[in-house]
């Protein structure tokens, strides 16, 4: 049975999966609604007839405000060691900034302000699309918060490390052709075209061998922080099953041979 109700909603397309984050008015997320993400991006890892994933927000304005601070302020979503209050099966605050073992690629379709929480669920994903009035803000400090579930961890890694404290320490707000421009984010579109334009690069990878899809993160992740050489040996040598089990799969063969052939391959996932 698909997951999903009115404020985490999810639906398949052969191959596609979207995920619509739909809480009015800031699509905001509180305890119940983070782990609803994750038991969708969990159907999604393990539902072999899924290649890709698609998370989007409802609405034109905001994509996501983060943590619902009502919430918290009400103590139905704890502060003081959130993530302990996380099921670790769940990838973490939304599902997927920190689910490690999913090497299925995730597309950010993001329709509106991205900000907070909402910019960590961006940062979590493989590739980013935004609507052209897009806007990226990191507001926790003048909470007395920090942003601990994903920005403080990897948008150093993204940006100019300087320009990455910008946003941490004064908040300042980053449009989308701005962030674009540090290769941020992929791509920005008009906001008529953000969906159609997530898809087209999800129907694009869905083509490719399964195997061959999920390697690409599985790989990237294992050698992470290393040097080139020991890069290689990770790679080689390190317990990558479905890198391994790419390289001896039928879909390997076959995809030589259509090439070979001058036709289309016909994969199966194995």
């Amino acid at each position: 049975m698909i997951p999903g109700d009115d404020e985490v909603q999810v639906s398949v397309d052969g191959t596609i999966m979207v995920i619509t984050i739909n809480r009015p008015k800031a699509n905001a997320i509180d305890l119940p609604t983070s782990r609803k993400l994750g038991e969708a991006f969990v159907y999604f890892r393990d539902n072999p007839d899924l290649k890709v994933a698609i998370i989007t927000g409802a609405g034109e304005k905001i994509f996501c405000a983060g943590w619902d601070l009502k919430a918290l302020d009400s103590g139905d979503t704890p502060l003081d060691n959130w993530w302990e209050a996380e099921d670790p099966e769940l990838g973490g605050f939304a599902g997927i900034t920190e689910m490690w073992n999913l090497n299925k690629p995730v597309i950010a379709a993001l329709n509106g302000l991205t900000i907070g929480g909402g910019f960590e669920i961006a940062l979590a994903c493989d590739l980013i699309i935004a609507a052209d009035h897009v806007e990226f803000a990191l507001p926790e400090l003048p909470l007395g918060l920090i942003p601990d579930a994903g920005a403080v961890q990897r948008l150093p890694k993204r940006l100019p490390y300087n320009i990455a404290l910008e946003m941490l320490y004064l908040g300042r707000r980053m449009p989308a052709a701005e962030a674009a421009s540090y290769g941020l984010i992929n791509k920005v579109v008009p906001a008529s075209d953000l969906m159609s334009a997530a898809r087209e690069w999800a129907e694009k990878m869905s083509q490719v061998a399964p195997l061959a899809l999920q390697s690409i993160k599985e790989v990237l992740r294992a050698i992470e922080g290393e040097t080139v050489e020991n890069s290689f040996n990770k790679m080689r040598y390190d317990d990558l099953p479905t890198y391994k089990a790419m390289l001896s799969s039928d879909d390997a063969g076959e995809g030589v041979k259509a090439f070979v052939e001058k036709r289309d391959a016909k994969f199966k996932g194995n």
